[in-house]
C-alpha cells in the first residue's frame, strides 16, 4: 500500500456565531491510498492556508514525507515527520498538522487491519475505579461543555443553567460550564446552581479560562468549588504560569485542569512536573496524534495524573477521541459538544455521522478505522471554496 494524495479542504458554517459555538473554516484532511483506502482527521484551531501549505499535495511540507510512502504503520511516519523538524520549529501549527495526519494514518491502518483503531492502539484497558458510576466497560462518558451566549452575570447563570437542565434532560452524565470573564462570587454561584440542577452523583467541571494571575483568588474560589465537589478547575492561570499552577496545586484538594493548546509529550511533561496538574486535557490532534496521545498514558500513570481529553471542537475530532478513551486507565470521562444545545448547523450535520450518545454514553467503535466518514453531500453543503 502507498500514500497517492494528501487533500485538505475546509467547513463552515454558513454565517458562524462564536457565541454560539459556530464553526469558522474548520480545516481537514484526507490521506489517500492506492488501494482505495482512505483515511481522515480535522486539523482544529489551524489557519486553513497554513494547513495547505503542511499537508496539501506532494509538495507541501508534510506531503513531500508522506506521499509514496507506505501508510503502515502510523508510528514510523510520524517519527519521520517529527524528525524532519529537528532544526526547525517542533512545536505549535505543524505539530498540530502532524497530529491530524497522524490520526488519518489511523484511520487507514484501522480499515487495512478490518479492526477499529483502540484495538490497534492497545485494547480495552479500564481501571475499575476511575469510571462513571455505573458505566458498563463497553462504554465510554463524554462531558458536555456548557457556554453562553452572553457573559454578564445573570446571562452566565440563567443561560448556563438551563443548558445543564437540557442536557440532563437527554441523558447526559457529566458536565462542565465555563463562567469565563466572571467574578468569583458569580464561578462560584454557578458551579452552586449545576450542583444542584444536576445533584450530587453527576460529575460536574468549572473552566474559568485562564482567567486570573492571582494565586490567592484562584485558592479561594477553588476551596469553595471543592465544597461542591467539583470534578476539576480548568486553565486558571495562563497557559505559561507554571509556578503559579504548581503553587494552587500544592494548596488544594481540587484537581488542577490545563493542556488544550498543549503539543507533544515534552510540553505535558512540562505541565505535569513543573505546573503540578492534576489532570491534562490533550486534543488529539493538537497533541500529536494517537500516536502521541498514548504515550501520554505511560508518563501520566506512574505519576498519578488523569487524562481527560479535550474538545471544543466536531464530532469528527471526537470520534478519535473515542479511541484514546478506549484504552486508557486514566480517562473516566472526555470533552464533548453535544450539537442538541448550540445552534450550529455544522455541528449537527457531523453528530448525524458521527457516534450517538446514548444514556449519556458512546459504545466502543465497531467500524474498521476511526469509525466516521463525511458524506460528499455534507462536504459540497459546508465546503469553503
Amino acid at each position: 500500500m502507498k500514500i497517492t494524495d494528501i487533500q485538505v479542504f475546509a467547513l463552515s458554517d454558513p454565517a458562524p456565531d462564536p457565541e454560539d459555538a459556530g464553526v469558522s473554516e474548520l480545516a481537514f484532511v484526507r490521506i489517500v491510498t492506492d488501494e482505495g483506502i482512505s483515511g481522515i482527521s480535522e486539523i482544529f484551531a489551524v489557519p486553513v492556508g497554513v494547513a495547505r501549505a503542511a499537508l496539501h499535495g506532494p509538495d507541501s511540507f508534510f506531503g513531500r514525507l508522506l506521499i509514496g510512502e507506505d501508510p503502515l504503520p502510523p508510528e514510523r511516519l510520524w517519527q519521520r515527520m517529527y524528525g524532519s523538524m529537528m532544526h526547525g520549529a517542533r512545536r505549535g501549527w505543524a505539530i498540530i498538522c502532524l497530529g491530524a495526519a497522524d490520526v488519518a494514518l489511523w484511520d487507514i491502518y484501522g480499515k487495512a487491519m478490518q479492526r477499529p483503531v483502540y484495538q490497534l492502539l492497545g485494547g480495552r484497558e479500564f481501571a475499575s475505579a476511575q469510571v462513571i458510576e455505573g458505566a458498563p466497560k463497553h462504554e465510554v462518558i463524554p462531558y458536555c461543555t456548557i457556554v453562553s451566549h452572553e457573559w454578564d452575570s445573570a446571562s452566565v447563570l440563567k443561560q448556563q443553567v438551563e443548558k445543564v437542565s437540557s442536557l440532563l434532560k437527554l441523558g447526559y452524565r457529566a458536565f462542565k460550564v465555563e463562567p469565563m470573564n466572571s467574578t468569583p462570587a458569580t464561578i462560584v454561584e454557578l458551579a452552586r446552581r449545576a450542583r444542584q440542577e444536576i445533584g450530587p452523583e453527576r460529575l460536574l467541571a468549572v473552566d474559568v479560562g485562564y482567567l486570573w494571575n492571582d494565586v490567592g483568588v484562584a485558592l479561594k474560589v477553588a476551596q469553595q468549588l471543592a465544597e461542591l465537589d467539583v470534578f476539576f478547575l480548568e486553565t486558571p492561570f495562563p497557559v505559561d504560569s507554571l509556578p503559579a499552577y504548581a503553587k494552587l496545586s500544592a494548596k488544594t484538594p481540587l484537581r488542577i485542569a490545563a493542556g488544550e493548546h498543549t503539543v507533544t509529550r515534552w510540553e505535558f511533561l512540562d505541565l505535569i512536573d513543573r505546573g503540578g496538574i492534576g489532570v491534562i486535557q490533550p486534543y488529539m490532534t493538537t497533541v500529536g496524534g494517537l500516536s502521541e496521545a498514548r504515550r501520554l498514558i505511560d508518563l501520566a500513570l506512574p505519576r498519578g495524573v488523569l487524562i481527560c481529553p479535550g474538545n471544543w471542537s466536531t464530532h469528527v475530532l471526537s470520534a478519535a477521541t473515542v479511541h484514546l478513551a478506549a484504552i486508557s486507565p486514566l480517562t473516566p470521562v472526555f470533552e464533548y459538544v453535544a450539537a442538541e444545545i448550540y445552534g450550529s448547523p455544522l455541528r449537527k450535520a457531523l453528530s448525524e455521522v458521527g457516534f450517538p450518545v446514548v444514556s449519556g454514553a458512546i459504545s466502543l467503535p465497531t467500524e474498521p478505522g476511526i469509525g466516521i466518514e463525511l458524506p460528499p453531500d455534507l462536504i459540497e453543503h459546508f465546503r469553503v471554496v
